[in-house]
């Protein structure tokens, strides 16, 4: 039988920003699919025919990022504005149980959704992320951090020139092998996979990407993390030099049904390099917190 595609809706967030946002299949759960800076939904190509069957799926284009709207405000892209942003989507669809699956940065934006809207928020998958400012653990040093002012003053002041450089730069042949070398898995990570990624990343505005990663560095969720009493999958890259490891660790033993998964040559692209492995860990985690009778139980309770 053939899968019926994605059905594609707008509305209005709560600035009046439009965003878009795809959705299939049906269930009682909707699983909600955030996205790291820059992506538009390529790490989620083999997970989600596995998730079909366990809820609706629910993809969000973030403010700046593929058909959504540019922010009215460019400041308006700080961890709390994403997760508002999911908060206004589950309005509009109705929902009423909810799993963010994060990636990235969207860990940080599944936890803030998580801890600002916890009447649906009833699980949590968070990959290869932060809880705290990514930004000051890149490859573990405080590099980025120093040259991020830097950075976003001289993208500032390049203008439309400078955003026609970001735009060639990134999609050069040569942006692939550079992050053979430092991002993703020489053997694993294949081309037709990561390309995605590099064609919408080419297309961002340089200054909306920077501000973004400006507002990880000023997230933390330390403060509430122990409050997330929530079933929690954490999975981690071995090898992840974007947001190293230990981060997760740490993040799985704060929450209070916190469990972990250590991918053995996993990268920070870790879901399309491991996908059987991270696949099969969701949907037994998916299975055993929230198959129908958990749900019917939980809405009893």
């Amino acid at each position: 039988m053939l899968k019926s595609a994605p059905v594609t809706g707008t509305f209005e967030s709560f600035d009046g920003t439009r965003l878009v946002y795809d959705i299939e299949g049906e269930g009682d759960v909707d699983l909600l699919l955030c996205d790291g800076i820059g992506c538009d939904g390529f790490i989620w190509k083999y997970l989600r025919p596995l998730l079909r069957g366990r809820g609706r799926l629910v993809h969000l284009n973030m403010r700046g990022h593929g058909q959504s709207d540019a922010p009215h405000d460019p400041a308006a892209v700080l961890m709390h504005h994403l997760a508002d942003d999911w908060k206004a989507l589950l309005d509009v669809l109705g929902t009423r149980h909810a799993v963010a699956l994060g990636h990235s940065m969207g860990v940080q934006v599944a936890l803030e959704l998580a801890h600002r809207d916890r009447a649906r928020v009833d699980g949590l998958v968070l990959m290869c992320g932060s809880f705290e400012n990514p930004v000051a653990t890149f490859h573990d040093g405080r590099g980025l951090e120093r040259a991020l002012p830097l950075l976003r003053g001289v993208v500032k002041l390049g203008g439309n020139a400078m955003r026609s450089a970001w735009n060639r730069l990134v999609k050069l042949p040569a942006a692939f092998h550079v992050a053979r070398m430092t991002e993703i898995h020489p053997d694993l990570a294949r081309r037709r996979d990561f390309e995605p990624y590099l064609e919408h990343l080419s297309a961002m505005d340089p200054r909306l990407f920077l501000a973004m990663l400006d507002g990880t560095r000023q997230h933390t969720a330390r403060a509430y993390l122990g409050e997330l009493d929530v079933p929690a999958l954490v999975i981690a890259g071995e090898q992840d030099r974007f947001t190293p490891a230990r981060l997760s660790e740490e993040m799985a033993a704060m929450l209070p049904q916190g469990e972990l998964l250590m991918v053995e040559e996993g990268t920070h692209t870790a879901p399309i390099e491991h996908p059987t492995q991270i696949g099969l860990a969701i949907t037994r985690f998916l299975d055993a917190h929230f198959a129908e009778p958990s749900l019917a139980e939980a809405a009893s309770a």
